[in-house]
């Protein structure tokens, strides 16, 4: 008895040393977070070996099929409109800014040798956070995203030269919609759930605290919570699902005055986004 007694009390203390040990290295600053100074190289391979596992589990479910063999040319386009400046190309050089980002965004020649087209079609689809890496699904139709993953996986046959050649050859052509291609109103159902991913792939929460949303819960724009109670958008628009769905995709049209940018939102996602923020979830 007096034995387990002893044991239960050294695992009580042990325990209390590390919360203590845990709060004094939070609270004392000890650890540095600019950018200009390197995570240790066990944080990067344990970083690293928690993303690979998490794609290869999520991709390996997507059967990924290549598009018709003119999409490179497209995928070319959309790369240099999207993806270019983070990540350059054969020859090229990323944008001055992403020089510096942490973590630096992969050269994707050296991408299209590790991964399939599947994980890259999952990555380029949903993202990877923390890295600045968007989920261009809420940005690019579904065949654009299949054409960028098809000029991708032949990044690592292509010179300088023959990257330049290439693009160099045939119209600029078109950079891309503004979204993703939106079926019928009637054809898709609401998701709420979506609405909140959709929250924060508009990046809705670097201004407003947004119900469910983790992150630093800003008050530059009024909090989002408990917005089906008011009686008004805006100050004057009343509020309905209509009305809401409106305001999150044309505010300057609805306000003119107002500090809330138009973000481009699909009509889909805007409806998710109100179903959302009217729903339980959001009082």
């Amino acid at each position: 008895m007096r034995t387990a007694w002893k044991a239960t009390l050294a695992s009580a203390a042990g325990a209390l040393a590390l919360a203590a040990g845990a709060a004094a290295f939070v609270w004392s600053g000890w650890y540095d977070v600019a950018a200009t100074r390197q995570h240790t190289q066990a944080v990067y391979d344990l970083l690293e070996q928690v993303m690979r596992h998490s794609i290869h589990a999520r991709a390996g479910e997507e059967d990924w099929v290549a598009p018709a063999s003119d999409a490179r040319l497209r995928g070319l386009r959309l790369y240099e409109a999207h993806c270019l400046q983070c990540h350059g190309a054969p020859g090229v050089a990323p944008a001055r800014f992403a020089l510096g980002m942490t973590p630096l965004p992969v050269n994707l020649v050296h991408t299209a040798r590790q991964w399939t087209p599947a994980q890259i079609h999952w990555v380029v689809s949903e993202g990877i956070k923390m890295t600045g890496m968007p989920a261009w699904r809420f940005r690019l139709a579904p065949h654009e995203i299949d054409e960028v993953v098809a000029f991708v996986a032949t990044l690592p046959t292509l010179s300088p030269a023959s990257y330049q050649a290439l693009a160099a050859s045939g119209p600029a052509g078109d950079a891309g919609t503004d979204g993703p291609t939106e079926p019928d109103a009637e054809t898709w159902p609401v998701d709420r759930a979506r609405g909140l991913t959709a929250l924060q792939q508009y990046a809705c929460t670097s201004c407003h605290a947004v119900p469910g949303a983790v992150g630093s819960q800003p008050a530059v724009g009024p909090p989002l919570h408990g917005l089906a109670q008011r009686k008004y958008l805006a100050g004057h628009l009343p509020n309905s699902p209509d009305n809401l769905v409106r305001w999150i995709r044309f505010p300057q049209r609805v306000a003119p005055r107002s500090a809330m940018p138009d973000l481009g939102v699909s009509e889909r996602d805007a409806r998710d986004m109100a179903a959302y923020l009217l729903g339980p979830a959001a009082d």
